[in-house]
């Protein structure tokens, strides 16, 4: 060959896209492509291929492998001459390696590629059973089925059918091959086959009659006995010939497998019997059946052995199917089996799922399936198991809008497609795309992308998963907005019921209500009315996810209302990636944070991403400073306080510039802390429930010291100008001092003030007590803004005695009348506002009152126990559930703290990490000193924790504060989805709480009525 034909044909070949011209080259030149090697119409129909260098090396292989001169004649003849043979057969060796073989094995097989009649054009049932008929065992099975399949690739590769027609194709061959593999295995057992009658349903895609070219084949097994044979004997038999046709198909011989026949989707999984009674069936479905498994009964399909019985089965569980959608939390069971499909998928893998990941095939048949049980109840057009049938349906009855069912039609077709021809390459069963350069070029030619095959492949499926990742929720709520819309001419919309319907199925109480707020806040042609018709169909979704939608929307609806003539608002939701998700939890989530945020809905900009927080506000804005709703330190909150309230014209303004100042960041930390328990699509929730404790303990407590830092300033400022005539400081005492406040909680303080130089003491003495009355009062004033409680009775004499005392008046009483219990209480005593020095002094004077040289006597160590016994038995609430009560209840707080301080009391005045005024931070520091073990304290902690948690989720919720679970069901599952527990749930939750505490108790009965607290006296050891 000179070296201008070489240059000639290695430039063709290039053209012509191989990839390898140099290796094509050699094969043109075997002898078996002589007679045609420079024959044009072979090279032009190579390059159509997927894989010009894949189709002319199999091409090569099926010539090899021809039965003598005469056959390979033959085929060179049909294949140059006749045109449908020639895209069939180099279709196919260039789409798959797996046929190629097959060919490989049965060179005569390219024969059935020959005839172009129109039956061979769309076969069915009829063809493939005609095709499967003379198989006679497991191998003959085998080849018949791959010589039927290697028709349906080719009309495939070749755009004679298009994708929908292939998986109907594919569910038809895998129906004739089930039926004849019951005949094989009932010729090999005739007894069994004549004891029972025995039907095979189909599931999944075989079943929905979209079957992909390998995919296991989900069966459910069904009999019954036949004349004169037991029902024990029938069961028997059934089974023996439904595991024999399993094997069949699912083995492997020299011919390979066909695919695997998986029955798990049967009652009971893996774990019931393979074959069941119809009646047995039924029981199962009507007592103890889950939500998903009525959703894999849409595509139950009556395929192989007795056809009376399969359509009996179908008969009798198809009008259990269509109530599915009036079980409890059936939206949120169905959404929550996708959400862990996807958790399930390997890090390294989802990016490339095909089927299970974000936006891929399993996103399209979930939405439509769900769409399918909610309106098929009503709506018996909808009743089918094929996807693309149903969304048709769907969007001709109006429950689907006619432009999104187009893109999802168009995106699902797209993303079967691919499915298809990557496995058909090896007639494996897989959904990842290839990462190979070669596969993907394969993959984009086979599609028809021949330009940059790799480039435009990928930005295709992007494409397309985008628009699936953007609809397949939103489908399910965007026509409850049409349906309360104007509608342009020949558009269909969902009736009122139909909405009703859907509504009710999302958890909605009083769908009625639902539809006029979705009416007022998305009718009109005003830009406004737009961006809610774009955001509501996201935000409805959320809701759906909470205890209380109804709550969710309404909430919505308010705070619309009130920033709608604002810039920023829709503003916010729309272009702030964070604002919208975390809008709909807090509003969805109880009635504390939007109770908060309804008295300055402003506060709504604290819920962005921080990236334009509050941007187009205005300066006069009260929405703090741009951190979105990260928490703010003492320093600054004070500093906010403070400069408020000094630019106030009177003592009101300036506390209630305060409160306001609260008020909004106790709808910071509240909307936090609601966002990081239930977490959102882009971040997970808090895995670790003892920092969404701290930080919520920590930046309230923080958040109350800063006001009544300004408080004080403001009080000080109206009466006496600059300067008190006494030195006067706050100390935070319970949950204040020790930073663990919640949302309820009252302000336990003690005030102690000491005389400047000259004042008189009675002088000091009425100046204080103004300040502590005018405190008190003005905090409690009725306004837009949540009052702060303040209580003084752990002071000395408690109620009896003067509200704010001296330094050396609390020195007096301690040193002459401090009981055990009040060392107990100033444990927890902290500095908190006011007169830093007089703080500190305050803070030396009790140390040796907390922490008494060589610990405890046995004496105060009884007294305590008695004081803790007497409290539990006195002060727990008539009717109340011990077992459920976080404070007094058996391993609630008051168990966990009495027990710290016990050690406390014992063990500070010789470890200093004791010295503190936090309960968890003394629980660790007992541990690291060897007072109690690592299991115990993990115990402790953990019990500690979650009471708080239940807490600050009552208050959330309810409003108000509480130490008890909530009663009402929607307030109890409202607890139970911020503390983790998904819906239906309410009830593990009581147990796991339960369990904890009762955990926690054994731990205090040890430790604190028990041995478990050893005496402290001794050197410090």
């Amino acid at each position: 060959m000179t070296p201008g034909r070489r240059s000639s044909t290695f430039t063709r070949l290039l053209r012509h896209g191989f990839t390898d011209p140099s290796a094509a080259e050699r094969l043109l030149d075997c002898p078996e492509l002589i007679p045609v090697r420079d024959d044009p119409v072979l090279l032009e129909a190579l390059g159509g291929t997927a894989d010009p260098d894949l189709a002319l090396h199999g091409l090569v292989r099926l010539l090899e492998a021809q039965d003598g001169p005469t056959a390979h004649r033959e085929l060179l003849d049909t294949l140059i001459a006749a045109k449908p043979l020639r895209d069939r057969l180099l279709g196919v060796l260039g789409a798959s390696t797996a046929l190629a073989d097959h060919l490989a094995r049965h060179p005569g097989d390219w024969q059935a590629l020959v005839t172009y009649e129109p039956h061979d054009l769309h076969p069915g049932l009829t063809e493939f059973e005609r095709g499967l008929e003379a198989a006679t065992d497991p191998v003959s099975l085998r080849i018949a089925y791959r010589r039927c399949l290697l028709s349906i690739a080719a009309r495939d590769v070749c755009g004679t059918t298009e994708m929908a027609d292939t998986a109907a194709e594919l569910a038809d061959l895998a129906t004739a091959t089930l039926r004849a593999a019951l005949t094989i295995a009932e010729a090999a057992a005739p007894e069994d086959a004549a004891a029972c009658r025995l039907a095979v349903i189909a599931m999944g895609k075989c079943g929905g009659h979209e079957l992909n070219y390998v995919s296991d084949v989900d069966v459910i097994f069904v009999a019954e006995s036949a004349e004169d044979t037991s029902e024990a004997k029938a069961l028997r038999s059934a089974t023996r010939l439904a595991s024999h046709l399993m094997r069949i198909c699912s083995e492997s011989t020299v011919e390979g497998s066909i695919w695997p026949v998986d029955a798990n989707l049967r009652p009971e999984g893996r774990n019931g019997p393979l074959v069941r009674t119809l009646s047995s069936h039924l029981a199962y479905y009507q007592r103890w059946a889950k939500t998903w498994e009525f959703q894999a009964l849409l595509k139950a399909r009556p395929v192989a052995g007795d056809t009376d019985l399969g359509r009996a089965y179908i008969d009798a569980l198809e009008p259990l199917v269509w109530q599915a959608a009036e079980r409890d939390n059936f939206v949120t069971d169905v959404q929550k089996m996708r959400r862990r499909v996807v958790e399930n998928i390997p890090a390294a893998e989802v990016e490339r799922e095909l089927k299970l990941g974000p936006g891929g095939l399993r996103d399209v048949e979930f939405a439509v399936q769900l769409l399918q049980l909610v309106h098929g109840r009503t709506d018996a057009s909808l009743r089918s198991g094929t996807t693309l049938d149903a969304l048709q349906a769907l969007a001709a009855g109006g429950y689907v809008g006619r432009e999104d069912t187009a893109r999802l039609d168009e995106a699902y077709r797209f993303l079967r497609s691919m499915e298809h021809r990557i496995q058909l390459y090896r007639l494996r069963r897989t959904h990842l795309v290839p990462e190979a350069e070669s596969d993907l070029r394969r993959l984009g030619r086979s599609l028809g992308l021949r330009t940059d095959p790799v480039a435009e492949l990928h930005r295709e499926w992007k494409r397309h998963t985008g628009v699936v990742r953007r609809l397949h929720e939103k489908l399910f709520y965007r026509p409850l907005l049409d349906a309360v819309a104007q509608l342009a001419p020949g558009e269909t919309r969902l009736s009122p019921e139909a909405a009703r319907e859907r509504l009710v199925a999302l958890g909605y109480a009083d769908p009625a209500a639902a539809l006029r707020h979705l009416e007022a806040l998305a009718s009109g042609v005003t830009r406004k009315a737009a961006i809610q018709r774009t955001l509501l169909p996201v935000l409805l979704g959320w809701f759906a996810e909470s205890a209380d939608p109804d709550a969710g929307l309404l909430n919505f609806r308010k705070v619309s209302d009130a920033l709608g003539k604002t810039p920023w608002y829709l503003r916010l939701l729309r272009d702030e990636g964070a604002a919208a998700e975390n809008l709909a939890r807090v509003l969805s989530a109880g009635r504390l944070a939007p109770d908060l945020l309804m008295r300055a809905p402003e506060a709504v900009a604290l819920l962005g991403d921080g990236t334009g927080m509050g941007a187009g506000m205005g300066t006069g804005t009260s929405a703090g400073s741009g951190r979105g709703l990260a928490p703010r330190d003492r320093a600054h909150l004070e500093q906010e306080v403070l400069a408020a309230a000094g630019r106030a014209e009177n003592v009101e303004q300036g506390v209630a510039a305060a409160r306001g100042v609260r008020r909004r960041e106790l709808f910071r930390t509240a909307a936090a802390d609601i966002v990081s328990s239930y977490g959102t699509e882009t971040s997970p929730a808090e895995a670790d429930q003892g920092a969404l404790v701290d930080r919520v303990g920590a930046a309230v407590s923080d958040l109350t010291a800063a006001t009544l830092a300004g408080t004080l300033r403001a009080v000080v400022r109206d009466g006496w100008g600059d300067t008190l005539p006494t030195r006067f400081a706050i100390i935070g005492m319970g949950r204040f001092g020790g930073h663990e406040l919640g949302y309820g909680s009252d302000a336990d303080v003690l005030f102690v003030h000491e005389p400047r130089d000259g004042v008189p003491e009675q002088e000091a003495a009425t100046a204080a007590g103004k300040v502590v009355t005018e405190m008190r009062r003005l905090l409690q004033l009725p306004s837009s803004d949540p009052p702060l409680l303040i209580d003084a009775d752990l002071r000395p004499e408690g109620k009896s005695g003067p509200l704010a005392r001296t330094l050396k008046s609390y020195e007096a009483y301690y040193r002459r009348w401090s009981l055990v219990w009040e060392s107990q209480a100033l444990l927890r005593a902290e500095p908190v506002a006011g007169d830093e020095d007089l703080g500190r002094r305050f803070t030396a004077l009790i140390d040796p009152l907390r922490y008494p040289l060589h610990g405890l006597g046995e004496d105060a160590v009884r007294e305590i126990r008695r004081l803790k016994a007497r409290m539990e038995s006195e002060r727990l609430p008539r009717g109340a559930d011990p077992k459920l009560h976080t404070k007094l209840g058996p391993g609630g707080l008051s168990d966990v703290e009495w027990t710290v301080q016990l050690l406390q009391l014992r063990h500070g005045w010789h470890l200093p990490g004791l010295r503190t005024t936090r309960t968890r931070e003394a629980l660790s520091a007992a541990c690291e000193a060897g007072l109690l073990s690592v299991e115990d304290t993990a115990t402790l902690d953990e019990a500690w924790v979650l009471a708080t948690r239940v807490r600050n989720a009552v208050m959330l919720v309810r409003g108000r504060a509480g130490d008890t679970f909530p009663t009402e069901p929607r307030e109890l599952a409202a607890v139970g989805r911020y503390l983790g527990y998904g819906a239906g749930h309410a009830g593990d939750m009581l147990d796991a709480y339960r369990r904890t505490t009762r955990r926690a108790r054994a731990v205090v009965d040890e430790l604190f009525y028990g041995d478990g607290v050893r005496a402290g006296a001794g050197s410090g050891g």
